[in-house]
């Protein structure tokens, strides 16, 4: 799992990832607008990134799909491998792009559409340093659809195994994480405590061997529960 902020009231560090010198330029533009977020760094290619998460310690890296030279993808699995790395949201021109797929299974933890409104971009940033979900059932069924008959139903026994290592309280909290449910409104459902319900899902991906919830939303979907 990435790792936790020391100090929770200091600006959220982003470093942005994209061979696009406009859209480097216009996303570093429109963060600096939100008091609360801090531009570390940009850099235009993946081979970069592992340097500049070293070099300024971001909290979230907003990282472009397709690049040329290391893509967002490989660039996104190196990154996740480390200790205490930093969320990572890739941006995207499509929602279906089946690439978004492969990259939230590499450890991403949500993507972004290049045409969200800035402030959406900035609640996205907020809400994934926070460990809430910036992925939509909807989109993940979507995804889910472009894939193989066959590679679905390995992954579909495959995740079923995952899950058998929960118990029952945990398969709900899981089930709840899978609809897009913040930890407040699973709190609300399942009569418990915030701090419990992030207890639970910090067991839950120890368990499952996962490191965000996005990827424990995928594993309940592919599931099929």
């Amino acid at each position: 799992m990435a790792g936790v902020r020391a100090d929770e009231s200091a600006p959220i560090r982003v470093l942005i990832v994209d061979d696009d010198a406009l859209v480097r330029a216009g996303l570093t533009l429109m963060l600096k607008g939100a008091p609360d977020l801090h531009i570390v760094g940009a850099v235009a290619d993946g081979a970069e990134v592992e340097g500049a998460v070293a070099e300024h310690e971001p909290d979230v890296v907003l990282m472009d799909l397709r690049m040329g030279g290391v893509g967002g993808i490989e660039a996104t699995r190196r990154l996740r491998a480390r200790p205490g790395a930093p969320e990572v949201v890739v941006l995207t021109t499509f929602d279906a792009d089946e690439l978004v797929f492969e990259a939230l299974r590499s450890g991403a933890s949500g993507f972004l559409l290049k045409d969200t409104p800035p402030e959406g971009i900035v609640d996205a940033v907020r809400k994934v340093v926070a460990g809430e979900p910036i992925l939509s059932p909807s989109i993940t069924r979507k995804l889910i659809a472009h894939l193989m008959p066959e590679q679905e139903t390995r992954r579909r026994t495959d995740a079923r195994q995952v899950l058998d290592r929960l118990s029952e309280r945990e398969r709900e909290v899981a089930l709840a994480v899978a609809q897009g449910k913040p930890n407040a409104v699973i709190a609300g459902d399942l009569h418990m405590s915030v701090g419990t319900v992030k207890g639970y899902i910090s067991r839950i991906l120890t368990k499952a061997g996962l490191d965000n919830r996005v990827q424990l939303a995928l594993i309940v979907h592919d599931a099929g529960l």
